[in-house]
């Protein structure tokens, strides 16, 4: 059974800086491309980040330049560097990766933002 497992996530003030974890396990494949989503309130789900299995990234463009998504294959982990935060980066944020077989979600971590 695959598992992603979400860590880093709280309450900082705008400006302040988060580091969100993934760890996937339970799959005997490796993983494709690996990212980030978010929900805040009263709106749909939307991504943040995502980055290949090569090391390619792509990011929304309300988060470019301050947020940074990384891998480590070795570990099955992504990680999401959020800096100057916001009040509008409130939300819970999601690690999807996707396997050969079907993507994966985690449960989610909460994020939020202090004016």
């Amino acid at each position: 059974q695959v598992q992603l497992v979400e860590s880093g996530g709280g309450l900082v003030q705008a400006g302040e800086s988060l580091r969100l974890s993934c760890v996937a396990s339970g799959s005997r494949y490796s993983i494709n491309a690996m990212g980030w989503y978010r929900q805040a309130p009263g709106k749909q789900r939307e991504p943040v980040a995502a980055i290949t299995s090569g090391g390619n990234t792509n990011y929304a463009e309300a988060v470019k330049g301050r947020f940074t998504i990384s891998r480590d294959n070795a570990k099955n982990t992504v990680y999401l560097q959020m800096n100057s935060l916001k009040p509008e980066d409130t939300a819970v944020y999601y690690c999807n990766a996707n396997f050969p077989d079907r993507a994966y979600w985690g449960q989610g971590t909460q994020v939020t933002v202090s004016s």
